[in-house]
């Protein structure tokens, strides 16, 4: 379903930032200097149809990164990106929430920017209200809603579309106890039904629990990929010694 092949993204870093107009003028007169970090580093990745993979790694890892390339939020610096299928970003939740209208205005907004039509946004319109829990809330401006309650209803939208493709960026970390219960069995039904999802979370026991097998990232490489337990069992112990051992799960 997705294949990634040598790809690397590089973010180019300006060593000074010109704070002044007279810093600014100065330095249209000199040479700019960039520092480059590699953020995926000549990565290559095969995702089997129906698949669901974990992906895990420390903070700066380069795993949102990776997400962002596969959804075309990024453009990979080089190398190349391929899927079959249509993808439902579960990434930066309510980028393009307008806060001046209604949640029930923006249901159809946001839904419209996933790709669905409005007789498809009407059909489900019970179903995202019913699962974000904002029955009490649907004529209120969303610029009055608590964060916390503007993601489940990004999340909502998101998880209504009907896609094979899933990327999951931590967000079923959102909510209270009851709405993590609505995410774990929404995802739960995902994986009973052959949907192919990637899943970045730093909750072991949700990657264990779902995953069919997991990469650890670091610093932009995939250092080893195995079976749930035995990667986070790596993850945890953290240390180079450990990594080069658990290569040979690769």
């Amino acid at each position: 379903m997705i294949t990634l092949n040598e790809v690397s993204k590089v973010f180019r870093l300006p060593h000074d930032k010109k704070t002044t107009l007279r810093q600014r003028f100065v330095s249209l007169l000199q040479k700019k200097t960039y520092e480059e970090l590699y953020a995926l580093r000549n990565l290559n990745l095969k995702v089997n149809d129906g698949e669901f993979l974990g992906i895990i790694g420390k903070n700066g890892a380069g795993k949102s990164t990776l997400l962002k390339v596969i959804a075309k939020v990024f453009e990979p610096t080089s190398g190349s990106v391929s899927t079959n299928g249509m993808i439902a970003p579960f990434l930066e939740l309510g980028v393009g929430f307008q806060w001046e209208l209604t949640v029930k205005d923006n249901i159809f907004f946001y839904g419209a920017l996933l790709g669905m039509s409005r007789q498809e946004v009407e059909e489900k319109y019970d179903w995202i209200i019913d699962f974000s829990g904002l029955e009490r809330f649907v004529d209120a401006k969303l610029k009055n809603l608590s964060s916390g309650m503007q993601v489940r209803l990004g999340f909502s939208i998101t998880v209504s579309v009907e896609s094979p493709i899933l990327l999951v960026d931590e967000v079923l970390a959102v909510g209270d106890m009851e709405f993590q219960r609505k995410c774990y069995s929404s995802f739960r039904g995902f994986k009973r039904s052959g949907r192919t999802i990637l899943f970045v979370s730093h909750d072991f026991e949700a990657v264990e629990r779902f995953c069919d097998r997991v990469i650890l990232l670091e610093d932009g490489e995939i250092k080893a990929q195995g079976g749930p337990r035995d990667m986070l069992g790596v993850y945890d112990r953290g240390n180079s010694t450990d990594l080069r051992n658990a290569n040979s799960i690769i």
